[in-house]
């Protein structure tokens, strides 16, 4: 009976949901490590002419943002709006393929010594910036030294993601004030030598990760140098030439970039407009190239009718990322591990991608997502995510017990917090009306504006709130060490010396079995014992790319990869 009165209720919601789209009023957005959004609606007029199938003349490829980039700062940006743009103007000593393999990128060549500590990089001698400065390894040697660098402010919320250098997590924490300390050293203009704590088998994949991304020097007299068209210097195959802020970003082919011949795009022009609805409609008219996610969405509803009506350009495929709500750890009452499960139980995953997501995910009991390498496969099929049941009545009694533990006599009302997006706006409505008639919780849903939310987020300013994460390198330590005891990315307020441990273990490992192991053990620990996190499913990439469009594809991580497109 309750599962026929909740599916009742979603079908009305998925109704008026359509109805609102179909007027061209519902904002959203799109996830990732850190989803964006906006409050920046706009309604997109057809184009003259709109629908052709022919390729475009020019060698111009647009898409939708759907928000302003919060910053182009590699070394502070942390979501998928700001990956997108940095994709195409920086490039890394290594880059990613589709399959997420490292590639030669800024470094033609390398070596590895045979501990897997050491590595030494070759960089291009013809590898420059957008202005025509040659681009040298003492620029990586600043670059990252900058994002370790305890004075960088605000600080990196990835600095952690470079502890795996010898010496860098002394020199971040404060334990060493000599930045000479740590083992990253420029040997001339073309070599930079690397040593790390203990081997680690994916690194080559961590330096194509916005954090690696170097920045050029004149960055050091100006600290607002990324959010200005006219002082952003790239290395990358584009460079920036205009950014109409909360508007428009237009990137077009840099002339310096070393491999200048095989990129064909001349322009990569991106719109920022909230409405999905609107997307789509752009898309229908030729107004963009590619709609839907990492950096739009496609509305819901409709994906049902673009399976029937454009096949061949609708693509769903499944990408390493999951859908997760955050509760905050430090504040009651959800700093009791009783209130927390009974939450999680109490929600029907199934019912929420089916009725309500509709883009093929899967219900989520972990944090790892399908995708992500294990010893031999993949992680999730090798250690399966059975660290709860979704079950009401042992939430009920969860719920009781947390209580008392608390002394309380009842659920006080919450917030649950989300980002401007009409698909977590659905999946939060769905949430809170499972959660009043399974537990008789009283729930408000509250949308805010991208900047603020994040803040809120990172400032603990928050009762529960809505996350998402995209791995960013092939390895489930990417998700694992999210939650250690301060991480950068740690807006949960969880800390346990025990998970730390073993996150520690892991990544000192020499064994990828034990790895493997070490990592399942720390996650079971985070979910099953304390429900750290609400996970609600993972994800799969929803989008639509012209038939004509060749090249452009969205990668393991679900992140769009767009350097080497063209149009046929």
């Amino acid at each position: 009976m309750r599962r026929k009165s909740m599916l009742a209720v979603l079908t009305l919601l998925l109704a008026v949901s359509a109805f609102m789209s179909a007027c061209g009023g519902s904002g959203q957005g799109t996830d990732s490590s850190s989803p964006p959004a906006t409050n920046n609606e706009k309604s997109a007029e057809p184009a003259p002419g709109g629908g052709k199938t022919e390729a475009p003349k020019e060698q111009v490829f647009r898409f939708n943002l759907h928000s302003n980039p919060p910053t182009l700062d590699p070394g502070l940006s942390q979501d998928t709006v700001a990956h997108a743009v940095l994709n195409g103007l920086f490039e890394g000593l290594t880059r990613s393929s589709e399959n997420g393999e490292a590639v030669p990128g800024t470094a033609e060549k390398w070596e590895i010594s045979p501990d897997g500590t050491k590595y030494t990089f070759h960089l291009r001698k013809d590898a420059k910036w957008s202005n025509g400065d040659p681009v040298t390894a003492e620029d990586f040697e600043f670059s990252w030294k900058r994002v370790l660098d305890p004075k960088t402010e605000p600080a990196p919320p990835y600095a952690y993601q470079l502890y795996y250098i010898k010496g860098a997590e002394a020199y971040n924490t404060g334990q060493s004030t000599d930045p000479s300390s740590v083992a990253i050293k420029a040997v001339d203009a073309n070599t930079l030598e690397v040593e790390l704590e203990h081997s680690t088998p994916y690194f080559l994949s961590l330096l194509s990760f916005q954090t690696y991304l170097p920045v050029h020097s004149s960055v050091k007299d100006n600290p607002k140098w990324a959010s200005e068209a006219s002082t952003i210097v790239s290395n990358g195959p584009f460079k920036i030439s205009e950014w109409k802020q909360q508007s428009s970003l237009e990137m077009v082919k840099n002339e310096h970039y070393y491999d200048k011949d095989d990129i064909k795009f001349t322009k990569v022009q991106m719109s920022m407009v909230a409405d999905s609805g609107s997307e789509l409609n752009m898309y229908e008219t030729d107004q963009i190239d590619y709609a839907g996610m990492p950096t739009g969405r496609v509305p819901n509803e409709q994906i049902p009718i673009l399976k029937e009506t454009k096949p061949d350009e609708l693509e769903i495929k499944g990408v390493a990322s999951t859908y997760y709500y955050l509760f905050n750890n430090q504040q009651e009452p959800f700093n009791n591990v009783n209130i927390r499960k009974a939450l999680s139980m109490a929600i029907d995953r199934q019912l929420i991608v089916d009725k309500v997501t509709l883009g093929g995910q899967l219900p989520a009991f972990g944090i790892v997502p399908p995708g992500i390498t294990g010893l031999k496969g993949e992680f999730r099929n090798e250690h399966k995510d059975d660290f709860f049941t979704e079950n009401i009545e042992e939430a009920k009694a969860l719920l009781q017990k947390g209580l008392g533990e608390l002394g309380l006599s009842a659920m006080p009302e919450f917030t649950l917090a989300y980002n401007n997006d009409e698909n977590h706006k659905k999946v939060a409505e769905a949430v809170a009306d499972m959660w009043s008639k399974n537990l008789g919780v009283k729930v408000k849903i509250e949308n805010q504006e991208w900047g603020v939310f994040l803040k809120n987020r990172t400032a603990l300013n928050y009762q529960m709130a809505r996350s998402g994460w995209s791995s960013d390198y092939n390895d489930p330590m990417s998700f694992i060490d999210l939650y250690t005891t301060g991480s950068g990315n740690n807006d949960i307020g969880y800390s346990n010396p025990e998970f730390d441990k073993l996150v520690r273990e892991a990544k000192q490992s020499l064994d990828n079995k034990e790895r493997m192991e070490l990592m399942a053990k720390a996650e079971r620990m985070m979910i099953e014992q304390d429900q750290a996190i609400l996970p609600l499913y993972y994800y799969t990439g929803v989008g639509l790319k012209k038939p004509y469009l060749k090249n452009v594809f969205i990668d393991y991580q679900g992140m769009i990869n767009y350097s080497r497109g063209y149009f046929e």
